[in-house]
């Protein structure tokens, strides 16, 4: 059976980044794991489950998949997990990412891991492309330079952070993750004019937000081999 390692933030993931592919994948007959930095439960972004947000059928299915999906409520630490024992790593996103996921030792040992292995695969989406700026191949070197990935653009940061940096909640956003990508050697393309923007590198798969979470698992079970069902 095809598996899937769910990488996820403690600190506030993208509802529709997550569930969409979690849900999409399950239902293909992918078995999913869910790991977290500590083992507990992750927090979702309550604006991703804010009707006037993302509208209230999204908000609906996110809400209950969060909150009784038992794989999202007995998570394993992402310590304990090791890429090669799954065929693909998915990252959802979130801003949350960003004091947790991206700055997790372990969770760049399973990007680089199932990028650099000989059967796996990652999928990257939106604030987590932020990781890319921070892992290192065996080399040494950044593993995604020279590497073609979307993710979240400052374009659309800046219509969310104040003139200090802030989000809405009030805590400074520490990076861009376009900046981050961009200082790694990648070369970034969100494809801002595009409905969804999805990009597959090698074993690589990049999302740039939550309207390309259902492209990027449609394009994650193709790059799987998995025929999807009409």
């Amino acid at each position: 059976m095809t598996s899937a390692l769910f990488v996820v933030s403690e600190h506030g993931y993208w509802g529709e980044e997550c569930i969409e592919p979690l849900t999409t994948l399950s239902d293909a007959g992918v078995d999913v794991t869910v790991a977290t930095p500590t083992g507990d439960p992750p927090e979702v972004d309550e604006r991703s489950v804010d009707p006037d947000e993302v509208g209230e059928e999204t908000a609906e299915h996110v809400k209950e998949v969060h909150e009784s999906d038992e794989r999202l409520n007995d998570p394993t630490p992402v310590a304990r997990t090791e890429a090669a024992d799954y065929d693909v790593v998915v990252f959802p996103g979130g801003h949350g990412t960003e004091w947790d996921i991206n700055q997790d030792s372990d969770a760049r040992r399973l990007l680089r891991d199932a990028v650099e292995g000989e059967d796996g695969k990652a999928l990257v989406v939106c604030h987590a492309a932020g990781l890319l700026g921070f892992t290192r191949d065996s080399d040494g070197g950044f593993l995604a330079a020279d590497r073609s990935v979307t993710g979240f653009p400052n374009e659309w940061e800046e219509g969310i952070v104040d003139d200090d940096g802030r989000m809405p909640d009030g805590r400074k956003l520490p990076y861009w993750v376009e900046d981050e990508a961009k200082a790694a050697g990648a070369n970034w393309d969100a494809e801002l004019d595009a409905d969804a923007s999805v990009t597959v590198d090698g074993d690589l798969v990049t999302a740039r937000g939550p309207e390309s979470s259902a492209a990027a698992a449609q394009t994650l079970l193709e790059e799987l081999g998995i025929e999807q069902t009409a």
